[in-house]
């Protein structure tokens, strides 16, 4: 396998971005960063996983806050 030293996301699945987000922030903030229904109404790790799979859009933001979330950790 390829390593990608530049690429943080690298070797990062989804739902581990996912859990991370909720654990650092909470579905209700995820929700009012980012406005789509899998993190407003009902939100499970399940539903955000299905939807963002078939959204690029969102997976974009979701992955884009994800960065910024491990910029501001260092």
């Amino acid at each position: 396998m390829e390593t990608q030293p530049n690429n943080p996301l690298h070797g990062v699945k989804l739902e581990q971005i996912i859990n991370e987000l909720v654990a650092h922030y909470g579905w209700e903030y995820l929700g009012y960063n980012i406005k789509i229904r899998c993190f407003t109404e009902n939100p499970s790790v399940k539903s955000s996983l299905k939807f963002l799979r078939r959204t690029p859009w969102a997976r974009t933001k979701v992955e884009g806050m994800y960065l910024k979330m491990l910029r501001r950790k260092r």
